[in-house]
């Protein structure tokens, strides 16, 4: 499907009919429907493919321009008895006023996306068939087989009171008002699990994941405990395409080889996160591990810089003190680990920014580093002081400094604090410079020079 936005302000009510007039500003084209999940899916870093169905329109040509730019490969069906389902979405001061549908479902009366998925999922991690009723899954008991026959995982967005035609998938989607309209109402968490529990039995499921909206999810697995998750939205703006969010979020995990209930865990942040935000919408890595960080659920390790800041000022809402180290950190040992220990009872959070390779052998000569870049950004991550790492590639991290402005800025040597790069930026700011002395005995070049004199010995 194809999405249209139209944003504008409204200031009065037309003189013609009691509606109001909107002036628009602003005009936005995103792929919707199943195109929407494969957007979800690109954009946490998965290698997406897309089957579907469109019509020889100029909306199926924006459709796959939009997609084909974000590194989606496009398998569609271009039909000729239908448009490319589109909907148009007039939006003033954040509200939606009005939807317009273009539409005409027909089922397709043939064998061509079931052949082309066939072709597909030999390569494929997960699969997601993303049911919207619009005639494209009129084969999706097949489809399930033949994902199963494969041994690929498939995860189904159901719609409509019949599930049985989702027989053998691995996981099913619905929100709880779709679950109940297949099994009753539940009146209680109790009945949500039994009824759930029956229909994995009966559907011969994997797993049920029933959103809930502000109640969070419920996960069910065959043989293991019921998983109820906790909403994760402060904020509710827009749930357009939430689902899709989950669905992409629960199957780009599971491709990565983890475990159902650190994938739905991982949904659930990101359905919180994506319904704070209007219209159809993506959710990154990035957001995913600030959310993280901010619930104290995750959030260290190797980050980008982007990532950082959105971190750092999140700590600093919290009133955390904020420590940053830099070097090069080529061959790790004691004397490291002790300044790195010291450096961060300096404060709550320690930084440790990384000289890149290139920058490394600018400084220290063609020899240097031993080790590479991602290598030494991994192991300073395993060190229980550091929370976050981050590489530069300048000879000096002077603009990450300045960028970051921590409360304290360390470093370790001889040098006068006024002499340490950033020194000046974070003085002004109110911060501090402090310099620590490196444990005697330990050094990079110290253990180099051993390795050349132990191996001229052999």
């Amino acid at each position: 499907m194809l999405d249209k936005y139209l944003f504008g302000i409204t200031s009065r009510i037309s003189p013609e009919a009691p509606v109001p007039i909107v002036h628009v500003q602003q005009t936005d084209e995103r792929p919707g429907g199943a195109a929407n999940v494969a957007v979800n899916l690109a954009a946490l870093g998965a290698t997406t493919r897309l089957i579907g169905v469109v019509g020889k329109d100029s909306a199926a040509d924006s459709l796959q321009s939009i997609l084909e730019e974000l590194g989606i490969d496009c398998d569609f069906h271009r039909a000729d008895d239908r448009p490319t389902i589109t909907k148009t979405r007039v939006q003033s001061r954040g509200q939606q006023l009005i939807r317009l549908d273009q539409e005409n479902v027909a089922e397709l009366g043939d064998d061509s996306i079931l052949d082309t998925l066939k072709a597909a999922i030999g390569n494929a991690g997960a699969v997601i068939l993303s049911d919207y009723g619009k005639g494209a899954l009129t084969d999706v008991t097949r489809m399930i087989a033949a994902c199963r026959d494969a041994g690929v995982p498939t995860l189904v967005d159901p719609k409509g009171s019949d599930f049985s035609k989702y027989r053998g998938a691995s996981l099913i989607t619905p929100n709880q008002s779709e679950f109940e309209a297949v099994v009753g109402v539940c009146n209680s968490d109790e009945d949500l699990v039994s009824h759930g529990n029956t229909l994995l039995t009966e559907l011969a499921l994997d797993a049920l994941l029933i959103t809930r909206s502000e109640k969070g999810m419920l996960l069910l697995e065959t043989g293991l405990e019921p998983l109820f998750l906790s909403t994760q939205a402060r904020e509710v703006f827009d749930v357009t395409g939430a689902g899709d969010t989950v669905i992409a979020t629960l199957a780009a995990v599971i491709a990565s080889g983890q475990d159902l209930s650190s994938a739905a865990a991982l949904a659930n942040i990101a359905a919180g996160l994506v319904v704070r935000k209007i219209g159809v919408a993506t959710i990154t890595p990035s957001e995913i591990r600030v959310a993280m960080h901010q619930r104290g659920q995750g959030g260290r390790g190797l980050v980008k810089k982007g990532e950082l800041l959105a971190m750092v000022e999140e700590s600093r809402s919290r009133d955390e003190r904020i420590v940053m180290t830099n070097g090069c950190f080529d061959i790790l040992h004691a004397g490291h680990v002790a300044y790195l220990e010291e450096a961060k009872s300096l404060g709550d959070r320690l930084i440790v920014a990384v000289n890149d390779d290139d920058s490394v052998t600018r400084l220290k000569g063609k020899a240097r580093p031993v080790n590479a870049l991602q290598d030494r950004m991994l192991v300073l991550a395993g060190l229980a002081a550091v929370d976050w790492v981050v590489a530069f590639s300048d000879d000096t991290p002077a603009d990450l400094i300045s960028a970051v402005l921590p409360d304290v800025l360390v470093k370790g040597g001889d040098y006068k604090p006024q002499e340490i790069v950033g020194a000046k930026d974070v003085l002004a700011n109110g911060g501090e410079v402090r310099v620590l002395a490196f444990r005697d005995g330990h050094s990079t070049t110290r253990i180099i020079n051993q390795m050349h004199a132990d191996q001229s010995q052999d």
